[in-house]
């Protein structure tokens, strides 16, 4: 662990807690289509209306928390955000015994989850302004580790009581919370009251309607990123409820996303030569993980059995390797001042795909089981690859900066 070295103690602790949070999440989310095909008895198609409500709340939290970031600063942002989340998390046990009001409390996770997103994302890149590239990736690994910790205890969790993981998500949820409290605090007595005021200054000139404008910069990864995320709802909406319907019991499951994250932290050294072999930029590294997905898809398809679900998370993972850090590097990177809007409006289109992928995939699952539902994720990857190759395509001229470099609040 010598490359961690060189990071200042804040950095190590930031990775610390970005751990445990994500170790919560991730025993809730593999397992909410199977607590609701499962224990509350529903089908796949409602299970999949429950992540669409939960999306739908993300969209909103996405946006909502990026074109707000200046305004209300990232204290109020993220701590408010993670607080609400977890309160709305220890609800869910007992809204479950009433399925109108379960789904919009799923509807309140996701929205809460999802509005402190690109204030994390916007507040790591303004803050480390000369290493972030290199940080995203660090982070994204530590965060995959937590859900590796997190997977592999979820389906054992879940045989003894689904309802205490979401007590134990939302419990990390607040821890997450109160760490940030103390840790922007922190931040506001080093640094002085005019360094928060300067995050808080909305960048002068630059409304909505004119940052919509720079389609270079959101509009062909924000697609992709749709496309893309849409096919990845196989996982839980054709290969969770297939598991099922063979008689293999959740651990199974849970071991994929197991492996996903146990993936992300020793598969460094090969996603590390693929960019200095064929992805150097963080264009080429997201066309890269379309491909990776594609590949992946097929291999559901063809072989649909347990060894080629572990192939396919493989396949996958190494895709979700290379897209997760490079969206936002690349989104700090060209927009300067107006990051935050931008990661809200491309994380947002992200969620999108969450919202119409689990409803499309779990009524063609109920209709036909597993077959239909790869064809289908294999055609949004395909999708996914040609909206990625035509943003490396624009920015490979358009090298956008506004307001004022990217370095700067």
């Amino acid at each position: 662990m010598k490359w961690l070295q060189s990071y200042p103690r804040e950095v190590k602790i930031f990775l610390v807690a970005s751990l445990i949070s994500s170790m919560g999440g991730s025993l809730m989310w593999p397992l909410v289509t199977m607590y609701v095909f499962k224990i509350l008895g529903r089908t796949v198609t409602d299970a999949g209306l429950v992540l669409l409500v939960m999306s739908l709340g993300g969209i909103a939290g996405q946006v909502l928390g990026g074109s707000l970031y200046h305004k209300l600063g990232v204290k109020k942002l993220i701590v408010g955000g993670t607080l609400l989340n977890a309160v709305f998390l220890v609800l869910l046990p007992v809204g479950s015994s009433n399925w109108h009001l379960f789904i919009a409390l799923m509807g309140m996770v996701g929205f809460f989850n999802a509005m402190s997103m690109p204030a994390i994302q916007a507040f790591i890149g303004f803050r480390f302004a000369e290493r972030r590239a290199e940080l995203f990736n660090i982070i994204y690994v530590a965060n995959n580790i937590g859900v590796a910790l997190g997977t592999a205890l979820s389906g054992f969790l879940a045989q003894i009581s689904y309802h205490m993981s979401f007590i134990l998500n939302g419990t990390t949820s607040a821890a997450f919370a109160v760490f940030f409290w103390i840790y922007l605090n922190r931040v506001q007595k080093d640094e002085g009251p005019l360094h928060l005021q300067k995050r808080k200054q909305a960048p002068e000139g630059l409304g909505p309607k004119l940052l919509l404008g720079n389609v270079s910069i959101y509009l062909f990864i924000g697609m992709g990123s749709f496309f893309l995320w849409f096919g990845n709802c196989i996982w839980n909406n054709g290969v969770s409820p297939y598991t099922i319907s063979q008689g293999m019991p959740e651990w199974n499951y849970s071991i994929l996303w197991t492996l996903n994250g146990l993936l992300i932290f020793v598969g460094q050294p090969f996603v590390l030569w693929i960019k200095r072999t064929f992805a150097g930029s963080s264009e080429s590294q997201l066309t890269a993980s379309a491909i990776f997905y594609f590949l992946g898809y097929v291999t559901i398809l063809t072989l649909h059995n347990y060894p080629g679900m572990v192939l396919a998370m493989i396949l996958t993972t190494f895709g979700e390797m290379l897209i997760s850090p490079a969206i936002p590097a690349f989104i700090s990177d060209r927009s300067g001042k107006a990051a935050p809007f931008y990661l809200g409006v491309v994380g947002g289109m992200g969620v999108a795909g969450r919202v119409v992928g689990p409803y499309a995939m779990g009524m063609l699952f109920d209709w036909n089981g597993l077959i239909p539902v790869a064809w289908l994720a294999m055609g949004t990857a395909v999708l996914s690859v040609s909206f990625f190759l035509v943003h490396a395509r624009v920015n490979r001229e358009a090298r956008l900066s506004l307001g004022g470099g990217p370095d700067r609040f």
